[in-house]
């Protein structure tokens, strides 16, 4: 027994030297020595470290951060054995977002999460990437196109529509509506169409249409002293003559917008009328036709007036019908005012309505602020 003792003792004494040799710098050991979770992009593990804080241990680990990365807690807290550190990699991604590119960091790993921590709308976007891949350090380029809801007004109706598209263009085609070359859009088609924006399609059609028109003829007078003071014979009857005009007529919608004058050409000149008239003196001419109606006579009255031919231009415009529509349905009257126009000048209904007389005045107010520049075609008419 004594034996057996003796012989553990001898075992025990190394064990206890070793102990007391190393009891001052294998205390500090212990204590020295931390066990620390470390977790770098989301993958945990377990070290042991000597460091006294958050940096020291990065260092032994090898991982170097920069500005993009995340550290927590920061590099510079002081470590505690059993403390968690977590290191996040910051990613460059390249992200076109509803066809706008910008460069962004991420410390995600994957798509799905990039989404998210960048506040983008993922809800029915189109992602040119799977929302499971994962985005190493180098990053990726990204493409998304969020879904919104827009409402396009065209041919009378709303049309709700979820789209994808970067431009009001491209809203409208998903629509399923066919743009004409001439139609259209509000806002303009380049722009983005925002959740919940009303586009509208107007469309705009041009109509062609002929207009025969007469054109007056003049009377020449010559003085015949072998006539009868006062009385005339005519050599050669007057016939007024034709132009034929063409016109444009654009409608938005199917209302009349604008009337331009593509050609106008006489088709059938007017003949002179000659007409010798009794008596003596110098021969004189007129450009008065021979037959007079009330209209005629409403406009050539006020031809006194500064000098001008208002009943020429009327038979210009209008063939001197003072109740006369053009086939738009726009231009009405003697001088085919539009209604705008017509009511600008102080005129009150349609203009073919008024009088002859009542038309001229408001003519001759026209004439006074812009000249013969609203008769492009048959202004000149005024001074002949």
């Amino acid at each position: 027994m004594s034996i057996h003792l003796a012989g553990r003792a001898r075992k025990l004494v190394p064990q206890t030297l070793v102990v007391a040799v190393l009891a001052g710098g294998a205390g500090a050991y212990v204590v020295a020595d931390k066990t620390v979770r470390l977790s770098v992009d989301g993958r945990p593990r377990t070290v042991h470290t000597f460091a006294a804080d958050v940096a020291g241990v990065l260092r032994q680990q090898h991982l170097t951060v920069g500005g993009h990365d995340i550290v927590a807690p920061a590099p510079g807290h002081r470590l505690h054995d059993g403390d968690a550190v977590a290191v996040r990699y910051g990613r460059p991604v390249t992200l076109t977002l509803d066809g706008r590119q910008r460069r962004v960091w991420t410390t995600a790993t994957t798509v799905a999460t990039a989404l998210r921590q960048l506040g983008v709308r993922a809800d029915g976007a189109q992602v040119d990437a799977s929302r499971s891949a994962a985005i190493g350090r180098l990053g990726l380029a990204l493409s998304v196109r969020t879904q919104r809801r827009v409402t396009v007004v065209a041919d009378g109706r709303a049309h709700l529509v979820r789209t994808h598209a970067v431009t009001v263009r491209g809203a409208v085609a998903e629509a399923g509506l066919v743009l004409g070359p001439e139609d259209t859009l509000s806002p303009a088609a380049s722009a983005f169409p925002s959740d919940g924006l009303t586009l509208t399609v107007v469309r705009i059609r041009t109509a062609r249409s002929v207009r025969r028109e007469p054109v007056p003829y003049r009377v020449v007078r010559h003085r015949d002293p072998s006539l009868r003071r006062g009385s005339t014979v005519v050599d050669v009857h007057g016939r007024p003559g034709v132009r034929e005009v063409r016109y444009a007529v654009v409608t938005a919608d199917g209302v009349p917008r604008s009337t331009r004058v593509l050609r106008s050409r006489v088709t059938r000149p007017p003949v002179t009328e000659v007409v010798r008239v009794g008596g003596s003196g110098s021969p004189s001419r007129s450009s008065r036709p021979s037959r007079s109606t009330p209209s005629a006579r409403a406009t050539r009255s006020s031809r006194a007036a500064g000098g001008l031919d208002w009943h020429g231009l009327a038979l210009c415009e209008s063939g001197g019908r003072a109740h006369v529509v053009d086939p738009s349905g726009r231009y009405g009257g003697l001088y085919q005012f539009d209604t705008r126009t017509w009511r600008s000048l102080g005129g009150q209904g349609r203009p073919q309505n008024a009088s002859p007389a009542e038309q001229t005045v408001r003519a001759q107010r026209l004439y006074a602020t812009r000249g013969a520049s609203p008769w492009p075609t048959c202004g000149r008419h005024l001074f002949d």
